[in-house]
């Protein structure tokens, strides 16, 4: 069955539905029963059964964290942040745009973890980073003519309603 798309797995009451369902086991009630009482499928009872009797109370306990775990440590990400906040010139880089193989190269170089630069993202989000694009405009760009421009030369050529 599985979970429904976004929603995230409760170890913790994952964990209290297993206990219960043990102590019923344990005072004799069917696995029909139990599955019904606690709200699972009674394959599920079946296999937590199989668990109590082989290794006890200690097999229906939590795992722990599920998945692989993080390549980069508290530490990794402190450093990344910083040298982020230094900018890519301190990097060696001629422009102050971060791009994703920017930063991929920046991870591998502070703290020895190869990323691909698709997945760069992920280390960027969590340490509260977002993607822009930043707006590009000519060094040469003279703001008090275009005001001129925009307010008065624009409206004589602009078209009206006859």
């Amino acid at each position: 069955m599985g979970n429904p798309a976004g929603v995230k797995r409760n170890f913790d009451d994952l964990e209290k539905r297993r206990l219960q369902a043990a102590k019923l086991l344990k005072k004799g009630i069917h696995e029909a029963e139990v599955a019904r009482r606690v709200g699972v499928h009674r394959q599920s009872v079946n296999r937590w059964a199989r668990q109590l009797t082989e290794t006890g109370i200690a097999g229906l306990k939590k795992a722990g964290r599920a998945g692989r775990k993080p390549l980069l440590s508290e530490a990794d990400l402190d450093k990344i942040r910083e040298a982020l906040k230094r900018g890519p010139e301190a990097l060696g880089y001629e422009t102050s745009l971060w791009t994703a193989w920017r930063v991929a190269d920046l991870i591998e170089r502070e703290c020895g973890v190869k990323y691909h630069a698709g997945h760069v993202w992920k280390v960027l989000k969590s340490l509260g980073w977002s993607c822009q694009r930043p707006t590009t405009r000519a060094l040469e760009r003279d703001e008090d003519t275009i005001r001129r421009w925009k307010t008065r030369r624009w409206p004589e050529l602009k078209k009206k309603p006859s």
